[in-house]
């Protein structure tokens, strides 16, 4: 039955050429009839009860912020260790305990899990090198010297897309951002909420198209693409709602200046994140980049004198400390996952999700909805995309979505649940900051709404380009 309906799938396309493997087959199954379509699952696990670790983790998760007000009040490592713990305890009596072993070692040992821990670790040694050479005070400083005075809440905006995008960070741009829109505020009467809302709204357009992003990172290694291939497709994506955005708070302003207190900068310790930036676009590979920018803010940072040698390696590993959480929770997911897999819960997704999509815009479409939707569960659009990001692939291959599309879709739309729900951590360091309630700033996040929209238009006017064994 199994062979019959892959010989079927490749005779709906006679004129392609498809890789003579399982994986080959599987990209094929969108080409069937509906009824052959759900017949190829029923060759294969597929059962609801697999996703129960995901369920496990969830509920502890949203239970805890619900109970105790706060959603970070537990490290999600713990919560997912919690549900490893459900993963393994699952059909004992079909796969032994020292088989489900064999099983996650296969699953973290794949070759996008291991390179994208790799890149979050370099990630976190070149930011944490280039802020002791003070590279992001000098780009804080910088940009708000070249900004005129009489766009002053534009400028905000403006400064925190260049701000995230060098230092990959919608935090520390908010954190280093945030008291210059109080300050902006309080001089010329604006709404401290629209302020602060410019701010975010800076942050978390950056933050999207970071190359050293850790959300970037995992979503482009989940998905097997090019930085430099996401970058431009999903910058075009994104472009129109930051336009938008832009011209909205021109018009809520109408004009009014600020004179701002601003600090020294020096042009080289920037250097660095303008290195990165340029070499990730080139195209150059990513460990290179990141490898090339730590070593050029060491340089930076020993010559302008704001690093001493020794300094040189402590700096270094406090960044590299940084991103411990995530490298581990991204091997605690991927161990999640690949049990969830094999015990037929991905099947069980994909089959669910083909009952209800029709064609590739519907894939698109599902895969937006999955990822805005775990982000909304988790309150981490980067723990968001290493969860959602296996079965987008596998979504994407079958209906032949473009590696970069996907990688795109995934950033964008856990983005834009970051940046909206109001107990994600960007809008509580946000009213935090600046005293002002979350759900009072939620008006005024233009970016993420218009992401939203903009990404819609994308998935159902564009038609991907279907390019098969690839």
């Amino acid at each position: 039955m199994f062979l019959y309906q892959v010989a079927k799938a490749y005779q709906v396309q006679k004129t392609y050429q498809v890789q003579k493997n399982i994986s080959g087959a599987k990209k094929c199954i969108c080409l069937l009839p509906q009824e052959e379509r759900e017949g190829f699952f029923m060759n294969e696990r597929c059962r609801g009860g697999a996703l129960l670790p995901i369920g496990v983790f969830l509920v502890l998760f949203l239970g805890m912020g619900i109970l105790s007000g706060d959603f970070y009040s537990m490290p999600a490592v713990v919560g997912f260790l919690i549900a490893l713990l459900a993963a393994f305890m699952q059909y004992p009596k079909e796969t032994k305990f020292n088989e489900k072993l064999s099983v996650i070692a296969k699953g973290v040992g794949d070759e996008n899990i291991i390179t994208m821990c790799l890149v979050f670790l370099a990630a976190g040694g070149f930011s944490g090198a280039v802020t002791a050479a003070g590279g992001a005070e000098s780009t804080v400083n910088f940009c708000l010297s070249v900004m005129p005075s009489s766009v002053a809440v534009v400028g905000l905006m403006v400064i925190g897309s260049f701000i995230s995008l060098s230092m990959g960070t919608s935090m520390g741009t908010i954190g280093a951002l945030s008291t210059i829109a109080v300050g902006i505020s309080e001089k010329t009467g604006i709404s401290m909420a629209l302020c602060i809302g410019a701010v975010v709204c800076g942050a978390m357009f950056g933050d999207n198209l970071s190359m050293i992003s850790d959300t970037t990172i995992a979503a482009v290694r989940t998905q097997g693409c090019e930085m430099k291939d996401k970058f431009k497709a999903n910058f075009f994506i994104v472009l129109p709602a930051a336009i938008v955005s832009l011209i909205l708070f021109g018009i809520l302003t109408g004009g009014q200046t600020y004179t701002a207190q601003i600090g020294p900068y020096n042009i080289w310790q920037i250097l660095p994140y303008v290195l990165v930036l340029v070499g990730a676009l080139i195209g150059f590979n990513v460990f290179v980049v990141l490898i090339g920018g730590t070593l050029a803010a060491c340089i930076v940072g020993v010559a302008t004198g704001s690093m001493a040698v020794s300094d040189i390696f402590s700096a270094i590993g406090s960044g590299v400390t940084g991103m411990y959480d995530i490298t581990v929770i991204s091997i605690i997911v991927a161990c999640i996952v690949s049990l969830v897999k094999h015990h037929g819960g991905i099947n069980f997704i994909l089959k669910f999700i083909h009952k209800r999509i029709h064609g590739q815009k519907g894939a698109k479409f599902g895969i937006a909805v999955l990822s805005l939707l775990v982000d909304m569960a988790t309150a981490n659009n980067t723990v968001a995309i290493v969860i959602a990001g296996p079965i987008a692939k596998e979504i994407s291959e079958e209906y032949q979505i473009p590696p970069k599309t996907t990688a795109s879709l995934l950033d964008i739309f856990t983005a834009v649940g970051q940046g909206m729900i109001p107990y994600g951590a960007q809008l509580l360091l946000a009213a935090e900051a600046t005293g002002v309630a979350p759900f009072h700033i939620m008006p005024y996040l233009f970016y993420p709404m218009l992401m939203a929209v903009s990404a819609l238009i994308y998935i159902f006017v564009k038609k991907e380009r279907v390019i098969y064994g690839k």
